[in-house]
């Protein structure tokens, strides 16, 4: 099924011309049919297929998706609208991105496919360091899986700057004790976005990333 017509890249180009509140309200109308509905059909669509895999993923497109409007409120940068779309599909959807699951972006430029766990808090990697301490191969061995690998490297993130007496050690044999955020990333072509396979696409890397998010949220609980 195409999900999405040419007009979802063309939308974004030139938003990013004219990102102000006059073009767009003139242009809400395209907005609503080119980005805002058939992504939310698409989101509620790939949720369909993960739940044949995870029947424990509850959660309503409208929980996944993130508003095009900008948190301009600390920003330098003070145009309104983000230029792609984007969504987080988990059991904590959009509001709590310590919880691993798939990421989203729709852009011009590309679609961003993320997994892993982007803000744990600091029990959570307390947790998560202590799993990994306990058995740091079983992690390894998830990373160095060939599909993993080819489709989105290795693990990101930022990491601390001091590391605590208590890690020291720890970090010298597993530096990624020392990370913060435990997240990876692939990238395809925009040209997919408009693909009648874009979704057996998105759920092959989410059938590759399933092992290692399923390893973060066991262990962060």
């Amino acid at each position: 099924m195409q999900y999405f017509t040419e007009d979802f890249v063309a939308f974004f180009e030139e938003l990013a011309k004219n990102n102000h509140k006059d073009w767009f309200h003139a242009h809400k109308k395209r907005y609503e049919s080119s980005i805002k509905k058939p992504f939310e059909v698409f989101v509620g669509e790939l949720i369909q297929e993960i739940q044949k895999h995870d029947a424990d993923l509850q959660i309503a497109p409208k929980d996944c998706i993130l508003r095009i409007n900008k948190d301009i409120r600390f920003s330098k940068d003070k145009s309104p609208y983000n230029l792609h779309s984007t969504a987080f599909i988990s059991k904590g959807g959009r509001k709590d991105k310590s919880i691993p699951g798939v990421f989203l972006r729709f852009s011009p430029e590309m679609i961003g496919i993320m997994g892993g766990c982007f803000g744990p808090s600091k029990e959570q990697l307390h947790n998560l360091r202590t799993a990994i301490n306990k058995n740091p191969n079983a992690l390894r061995k998830l990373l160095a899986n060939k599909d993993f690998v080819q489709k989105f490297g290795e693990i990101r993130g930022e990491q601390m700057k001091r590391i605590p007496k208590e890690w020291k050690e720890l970090c010298e044999k597993e530096p990624l004790i020392a990370n913060k955020q435990f997240y990876f990333v692939a990238e395809e072509a925009p040209d997919l976005i408009t693909s009648t396979s874009l979704i057996k696409e998105i759920m092959a890397y989410w059938k590759t990333m399933r092992p290692v998010n399923e390893y973060l949220t066991k262990a962060i609980t």
